[in-house]
């Protein structure tokens, strides 16, 4: 179907319906029972995490996770809360309060609607790899940074989001260290690390930690922190009440930017999930449709008190390994985490807030790209660059500013390398490469007419080679012939020197012949009126046609086509 104004929606569950059968619901089923039950304590450990009541990551995971696998880009996408927001959603809740993460969340919503509808789901595959690489990992520091406190059982009030702040009230609470609780959260910590992979797939180790743990707590009475005593509230065993936010203009300036810095990472995030989940199932997603569905998700999980969400690739894997073939089994996740709410809600008092670090801490080191800094020294060093300060942006300052200069700084590598590759050489039949000396075979170049060829991409970072080229010469030709069969792309920049060389000799009296130029720069030069001043009888097709265009402009007898 399609949304006003021509807009293109169509969910993948669409097409997964078509011939869909009583054995893929049974697949579908069973993988959703399993992520639901995997999903359970990282949506508990989330929530806490991010600064909100261990129940708020439940209904995140409900609402989002239903609504991104019905209206989503892809088969087997699971969507919910993520460790790659919380340091972003904790930030917002320590300097906003809570009203205002929920309007950033759903302003971030309709900037993924918008991403969405616009078509810029394709844009995010641009984002290079050092980049993706250095904030992810960037995030998984900041991740294992939030658990210190839960982790050590530290005796510490609130915890700054701001790194250094952070590290200093950390550190001066090292001397409050609470054995039983670090014991329990290693503990479960190695539990979760030693478990075997093929016991995973069916009981996933973090649930095994955290009913160990429980039950460890529960039998020995250990002294430490769980929910019901951080949260005496508990979980509420019911469904997740109607709630409006209340919007202020006094942090409208501050909310636009923690909005575009939420709709970045679950557009990323998402897509990238996606992309790792088309390769275990050899399919393809619309990523526009997801970023829709990732929009919607987040408009709607803040009227029921939820935090942002995304696609989270560790459990999409787990659907996947559990043998999801359809959408379905990601809304069968949701409604299996709705079932626990409502049935065994009382129990999660008693999961101790160590075994959910531990959760997450086996989350942040799964997370981060650890292996790519022990090969930073085989990277070139531009790559390494880029990597290392996207990394370190990311932990001291904002996820934002360390993407957004991440790819200033890839963009400004990218230019310089494809500069690097554009060559203007003299086309001569005495000199030059094998190929020239084949292209001028048998010419006869006219005194007065030089002919000079372009190869690569004459863009901003190239463009000046063109003039260098030409002051090199040491002459200024009659006729000057631009071979531009090479050229294979060519911006505003790269038509600014064209024009000015042009000019030049225009003014002197003297003629610019262009040579064979290929589509996008034809047609760039064409839209923007410069074939009008240079003359189309001036744009030849190949070097004879060049030459017999000089000879004319010369007004020298034409040369006798040779027979062969």
């Amino acid at each position: 179907m399609k949304l006003p104004w021509s807009i293109p929606f169509r969910p993948k569950l669409v097409d997964c319906l078509e011939g869909y059968t009583s054995q893929k619901l049974m697949a579908d089923l069973t993988a959703g029972l399993t992520v639901g039950i995997v999903a359970l304590p990282l949506a508990m450990a989330l929530g806490i995490a991010s600064g909100v009541k261990p129940g708020i990551g439940i209904y995140t995971a409900v609402v989002a996770g239903f609504i991104i696998s019905a209206f989503g880009g892809s088969r087997v996408q699971i969507g919910g809360p993520t460790a790659a927001f919380i340091p972003i959603v904790y930030g917002i809740i320590t300097g906003q309060g809570m009203e205002a993460l929920l309007v950033c969340t759903v302003m971030a919503g309709v900037i993924l609607l918008v991403m969405g509808i616009t078509r810029l789901g394709d844009m995010i595959k641009f984002i290079p790899y050092p980049v993706t690489t250095g904030f992810t990992s960037g995030i998984a520091v900041l991740i294992f940074t939030t658990q210190v406190k839960d982790f050590l059982g530290l005796k510490v009030g609130p915890v700054p989001a701001k790194f250094f702040e952070k590290m200093k009230v950390l550190g001066e609470a090292m001397g409050s260290i609470h054995w039983p609780t670090v014991v329990l959260a290693v503990g479960s910590l190695l539990l979760i690390r030693l478990w075997p992979r093929s016991w995973a797939r069916r009981v996933p180790g973090s649930i095994v930690a955290v009913i160990a743990g429980t039950v460890a707590v529960t039998l020995f009475a250990l002294p430490v922190q769980t929910i019901g005593s951080q949260f005496p509230d508990g979980i509420p065993q019911e469904l997740p009440h109607f709630h409006v936010p209340h919007f202020s203009f006094g942090h409208l300036e501050v909310m636009i930017w923690n909005a575009t810095t939420i709709a970045l990472l679950a557009a990323i995030e998402s897509l990238l999930s996606a992309v790792v989940a088309d390769g275990m199932i050899n399919d393809r997603h619309d990523s526009n449709q997801e970023l829709m569905a990732q929009g919607l998700a987040n408009i709607a999980c803040p009227f029921f008190g939820g935090i942002p969400a995304t696609g989270a690739i560790a459990r999409t894997a787990t659907n996947i390994r559990s043998g999801a073939v359809s959408p379905i089994a990601g809304m069968m996740h949701a409604m299996v985490l709705l079932v626990i709410i409502l049935v065994a809600a009382p129990l999660a008092k008693f999961i101790p807030l160590a075994t959910l670090s531990a959760v997450l801490v086996v989350v942040a080191l799964n997370m981060g790209e650890w292996h790519e800094f022990a090969r930073l020294k085989r990277f070139p060093k531009s790559d390494a660059a880029v990597l290392v300060t996207t990394f370190v942006l990311t932990v001291i300052l904002d996820l934002t500013y360390a993407v957004a200069i991440g790819m200033m700084l890839a963009a400004m590598l990218f230019i310089k390398r494809v500069s690097e590759t554009t060559k203007i050489t003299s086309a001569d039949e005495s000199s030059g490469s094998e190929e020239e000396r084949e292209l001028m075979a048998g010419k006869n170049v006219p005194p007065g007419v030089l002919i000079y060829r372009v190869f690569g991409a004459l863009l901003f970072g190239a463009a000046e080679k063109l003039e260098t080229a030409l002051k090199r010469a040491g002459q200024e030709p009659e006729v000057l012939v631009l071979h531009l069969q090479h050229v294979i792309a060519m911006d505003s920049t790269g038509l600014n020197a064209l024009e000015s060389i042009y000019e030049r000799l225009a003014s002197r009296g003297k003629q610019l012949i262009l040579c064979g130029p290929h589509t996008q720069p034809y047609m760039m030069m064409e839209k923007a009126g410069f074939f009008d001043h240079l003359g189309h009888e001036n744009v030849v097709a190949d070097v004879d046609e060049a030459l017999a265009r000089a000879r004319k402009i010369l007004k020298l007898p034409a040369m006798e086509k040779s027979g062969k």
